[in-house]
């Protein structure tokens, strides 16, 4: 039960963000958007809680993580992409686990 609801969960956080950023796309470049809102605190300081949510759930990724290569790759991802990457991330993790799933094992478990 946890696995479905986990995908599900994660399955719509990601089709979120791919729509809502596709749709922003459409208005202004990102690079274009960032020149008139760095200006705006609230924005500067919602950039902030955004990235260091970012850095929390690397943290997680990263000691899960055997691999400097892919805590590497993931990091970049993450960076860039933010919460399409995370999403990505987990529903990744919650497959390799599909057969031998535990909320334990995804959360506590080693990547191997």
């Amino acid at each position: 039960m946890a696995a479905k609801t986990l995908t599900v969960v994660f399955s719509l956080i990601l089709i979120s963000m791919l729509v809502v950023t596709t749709w922003a796309s459409f208005e202004r470049n990102v690079f274009a958007a960032a020149q008139d809102l760095m200006t705006d605190r609230w924005f500067v300081a919602t950039l902030a809680d955004a990235y260091c949510g970012f850095l929390t759930f690397y943290a997680w990724l990263a000691w899960r993580e055997c691999c400097w290569g892919r805590r590497l790759g993931w990091f970049v991802a993450i960076m860039l992409l933010g919460n399409i990457a995370m999403a990505s991330y987990v529903l990744l993790q919650v497959w390799k686990l599909r057969h031998d799933f535990s909320v334990e094992k995804l959360l506590i478990g080693r990547s191997k």
